[in-house]
């Protein structure tokens, strides 16, 4: 084998003769084409005045001194253009347009930056997510702006006996929770400690009575105070 098989730079072979040739020609191919960054991808025919480490993607239907080298890298080095056929999996940052593009294998494409962040184990953003908290964010701030239109918070349980809920927490420990927690009435709890919680308000599911100190209330809106 004479060349790298993916990069296919060319090996110094034994008892060469001018073996500093064959270690530039290897040099100049990484200087092309490590840490990809091209100035366009639109041309089809080279520039008037390029600069010396100018690089290209070459647009389909190249003419000129670029003919035969579609969707191939071309590389201004030392008065002349070299070309690098990508392999499936390179990326190239285009800086005309701010663009990160991937190859294919067939065409060069916009790399999709929300596909690295499908089926994802977990996700921390300024902080460490764990298998409970799979999702973590640690910001002053979050939101979740709409669309054109409305916009919906969901929190999905798996059966009326689990729980889906916003717990309100100082410290981590838990102080107000509201939501479906056990059922499915809307209920308001509060605590002091965390470990023992009241139900403050209760909103029966089935018949909207409401309900302030009993979990059941039999009309409308029922109070029972039931300190001792």
């Amino acid at each position: 084998m004479d060349t790298t098989p993916n990069l296919d730079l060319p090996y110094i072979a034994a008892a060469q003769a001018q073996k500093h040739v064959t270690h530039n020609e290897a040099i100049r191919a990484l200087d092309a084409v490590v840490q990809l960054s091209v100035r366009d991808r639109t041309l089809t025919s080279p520039p008037g005045s390029p600069v010396d480490g100018d690089r290209h993607i070459i647009a389909a239907g190249a003419t000129g001194a670029w003919s035969g080298h579609d969707l191939e890298i071309a590389a201004w080095q030392d008065g002349a253009w070299a070309f690098y056929a990508p392999a499936e999996g390179w990326i190239a940052w285009v800086a005309g347009e701010a663009a990160l593009l991937a190859f294919d294998g067939a065409d060069w494409i916009s790399a999709p930056a929300s596909a690295a962040l499908q089926s994802v184990p977990m996700v921390g953003i300024n902080t460490t997510a764990d298998t409970t908290n799979r999702l973590a964010v640690a910001s002053a701030a979050t939101l979740f702006n709409h669309a054109g239109a409305g916009h919906q918070h969901k929190i999905n349980k798996n059966s009326a006996a689990d729980t889906a809920s916003l717990l309100l927490q100082t410290g981590l420990s838990g102080r107000a929770e509201i939501g479906l927690t056990g059922n499915d009435d809307l209920t308001v709890k509060v605590s002091a400690d965390g470990s023992i919680w009241s139900e403050a308000i209760v909103i029966d599911g089935s018949t909207g009575r409401v309900g302030i100190g009993t979990p059941a209330p039999d009309f409308p809106v029922e109070v029972r105070d039931t300190q001792a």
